[in-house]
């Protein structure tokens, strides 16, 4: 039996598709509410990075952009080494919706892991992404 390789959160947002995406896909937007410091260069291939206060840096490659309905990228997987090439896959999917937008993140690729990283990324990246949804419908909700 192998472990569960899938995170999958959906959130209704009172705001137009327009706007989840600039939150999503531009340095200013994504420093407002996920990283403190970030750069991204949006388009498959580009890279981005996200610094937080605390000193932590997640450096990412961006895979897929589809403005304005697909973002995905890949990132670094917390626990293991900076050169470990393994990673996983981030993508966001907005949908319009008469209220505003359906936004539905879904983040693979935990089961590649050893199994004493697995548990630890995997809960991680669980927890956080409750947490930064949270953050970024209170950043929607502001401007």
């Amino acid at each position: 039996m192998g472990f569960p390789d899938r995170i999958e959160r959906t959130v209704q947002l009172a705001h137009p598709p327009a706007n989840v995406w600039s939150a999503l896909t531009t340095a200013e937007g994504l420093a407002a509410w996920f990283g403190q410091e970030v750069t991204i260069d949006l388009r498959p291939g580009g890279t981005a990075r996200m610094r937080w206060s605390d000193g932590s840096t997640k450096n990412m490659r961006v895979e897929r952009v589809e403005e304005p309905t697909v973002f995905g990228f890949t990132w670094q997987i917390d626990g293991l080494p900076e050169d470990d090439a393994r990673r996983t896959y981030v993508e966001f999917t907005l949908e319009p919706v008469s209220s505003g937008t359906r936004l539905r993140v879904v983040e693979t690729g935990f089961a590649q892991l050893p199994p004493d990283a697995y548990q630890k990324a995997y809960d991680a990246h669980t927890e956080g992404w409750a947490s930064e949804l949270g953050e970024l419908v209170e950043h929607l909700d502001a401007v």
